[in-house]
């Protein structure tokens, strides 16, 4: 949406494929984060009535939504205002005169064939049905007329009709086709022209540069121009006399802006500048993890620590503030990890061989129902966007990809390679590297797909990767070796070693500090930790604190490091200032993935609170 030379961006999917809630504008170039939505979507439609911005349902990666949200776009400030007949996502909205039309979607389970009209203050309603039902098309308003072009089939298509929507009859006629069959395509209007901007076939990874101009009087529809490169998904709005066309997908996510000149009898130019990122989108992936940018949803959750005692199938929970256990239950047999739900809602303690996953409550701290069985889950962690779980079922050779939510399994993918462990995902989201602990090996998977790309074999033979960290910057994953005493190197892709760094005996986990500047790395064997600057690549602090520094994570404050004394019964809290140890506290025998909560993040991708 544009407001006086300024262009609004509401929700969206980020680098990572996952739904966000940020209200941004762009202006000069200059990318602003203005405020927050009341949750996150992607998917979702929004038009401009009168001085606000209106935004229609969505999907936030685990359901669709059926709000409508009254946009500030002076303040970012969002309240919902309605509701449309069903919860929708993947639909698109236009206006004429002060009245919206949300054309199409997807409820989760069904197609939509709907065209809904609502005004604000009144209630939405369906006023047409469109021939097919249609997801992703391109829709926008010209001479008086709704354009619907394209889209998504049921059968798994992409269209190439074109209707024209009449709303003040309520005719509904095909008007012509497109050139190609197109989906996930922008729409706008340019000298009474509407125009369809880039989009994609039925086939994903398919983006087009076309521009299709449509004359709704006529009906002659024409290629009219190609943007600097091919995108689909693209936001799109018109600015005066200018078409903008901003974000999108090409061969991966593209963060440019271009703008689109006059339509008429020559192809429109085309002028492609990068936008300059907002302060904290992009730049880092641990943007949203600084101190105390915590989510609303665990604002009101007591800051407390979950240790896990392996080897006395018990949780310790202990107060960060006064340093006491306030709590103390059995679980499941032989516990390795507690680790915060996608959603934050729930801690999961992850009873490896007692084959369970045992809900917690970060309210109560305590179980909040009966354990779900699952198998051999030495970890947990979720995919970007939530949908799935990921269960490291380490002795079984595996990654178990579970419905987040009920903890069904969806698929059972076998690793090659012994003792997968730990992992991390890319910046973009589309691949996660696991370790394999007793093989000397790195696994690439490709998360869509949920199958194995690659495997990495480490220069040493000996090698035992642990934790693994990526960088803020997304350039490099760092995985902690045991038996090599430091943490390997490996590149952005996942396929190749760039370097080593030795750290001390033993080193184990790997956790960033809240500025982002700094990597902790726990040596178990020598009972010290290493600091590492991520800018520089170099070590600048080491801290000697005795015992057996294992696994946990820093506070919301990023003031302390809280860590397992895996074989000394204790957990340790150390002061991320100087590395002094404020406090020894005895735990039950074997603590091991210590889960500190809450912590700042929108979602959680698991182990003990990868967030981002």
């Amino acid at each position: 949406m544009t407001f006086r030379r300024r262009i609004l961006l509401l929700g969206g999917l980020d680098a990572a494929d996952t739904s966000t809630a940020d209200v941004r504008t762009i202006a000069g170039g200059r990318v602003q984060t203005i405020g927050r939505l009341p949750n996150v979507f992607h998917d979702g439609a929004a038009v401009r009535i009168g001085s606000n911005v209106y935004e229609f349902g969505g999907g936030d990666g685990i359901r669709q939504l059926d709000q409508i949200l009254r946009v500030d776009p002076k303040t970012g400030t969002a309240i919902r205002v309605g509701s449309l007949p069903a919860p929708s996502s993947d639909h698109a909205a236009t206006v004429v005169a002060g009245q919206a039309y949300i054309v199409g979607g997807y409820t989760g389970q069904d197609w939509l064939n709907t065209i809904v009209a609502w005004r604000p203050g009144g209630s939405a309603r369906v006023v047409a049905r469109l021939p097919t039902p249609l997801r992703y098309s391109a829709v926008t308003a010209a001479q008086g007329k709704i354009i619907v072009a394209g889209g998504s089939l049921p059968n798994g298509d992409a269209s190439r009709a074109v209707y024209s929507f009449d709303p003040g009859s309520r005719e509904l006629r095909r008007l012509g086709s497109l050139p190609a069959a197109t989906t996930h395509a922008g729409a706008a209007v340019l000298n009474n022209h509407a125009l369809v901007i880039g989009g994609r076939s039925a086939r994903a990874d398919t983006p087009t540069s076309r521009i299709v101009a449509i004359d709704p009087k006529s009906g002659r529809i024409r290629v009219a121009g190609h943007l600097p490169r091919p995108v689909s998904d693209a936001a799109v709005t018109t600015l005066g006399r200018t078409v903008l066309v901003a974000g999108g997908r090409g061969r991966a996510t593209v963060a440019g802006l271009t703008s689109l000149g006059a339509i008429g009898s020559s192809a429109p130019r085309a002028n492609h500048r990068r936008a300059r990122r907002a302060t904290k989108v992009a730049a880092n992936v641990y943007a949203y993890d600084g101190a105390n940018d915590l989510s609303p949803k665990v604002r009101g959750d007591p800051p407390r620590v979950y240790v896990p005692n392996s080897a006395s199938n018990t949780v310790d929970v202990i107060d960060q503030r006064t340093f006491k256990i306030v709590a103390h239950y059995p679980v499941g047999r032989l516990p390795q990890h507690v680790t915060p739900s996608y959603d934050l809602k729930t801690l999961w303690v992850d009873n490896d061989v007692g084959n369970s996953l045992t809900p917690v409550s970060p309210i109560t701290g305590r179980p909040k129902g009966k354990p779900v069985p699952v198998s051999d889950p030495y970890n947990l962690y979720f995919t970007p966007g939530g949908r799935f779980a990921i269960v490291v079922a380490e002795r079984e050779h595996r990654l178990d990809f579970r419905f987040a939510h009920t903890m069904k399994l969806h698929r059972a993918l076998t690793v090659p390679c012994s003792g997968v462990d730990h992992m991390d995902f890319s910046a973009n989201g589309r691949f996660l590297l696991a370790s394999c602990e007793f093989s000397a090996e790195m696994v690439k998977v490709d998360v869509r797909r949920e199958r194995v790309v690659s495997v990495l074999r480490l220069p040493r033979a000996a090698a035992m990767p642990q934790d693994v960290k990526l960088s803020p910057d997304g350039k490099v994953f760092y995985v902690a070796d045991m038996a090599s005493n430091g943490v390997w190197e490996i590149d952005r892709t996942g396929r190749h070693v760039i370097g080593f760094i030795h750290t001390g005996g033993g080193a184990h986990g790997l956790y960033p500090s809240r500025n982002a500047k700094l990597l902790y790395i726990t040596n178990r064997s020598e009972g010290t930790i290493s600091v590492l600057n991520f800018a520089t690549r170099r070590l600048v602090a080491k801290w000697d604190i005795g015992g057996s520094p294992d696994m946990g994570g820093v506070s919301a404050d990023g003031k302390v490091l809280w860590l397992s004394g895996r074989y000394n019964a204790q957990v340790y809290a150390i002061s991320t200032k100087n590395g002094r140890v404020l406090a020894r506290i005895s735990v039950g025998y074997g603590p091991h993935g210590v889960c500190v909560w809450p912590q700042p993040g929108r979602y959680s991708l698991g182990h003990t609170g990868i967030l981002r």
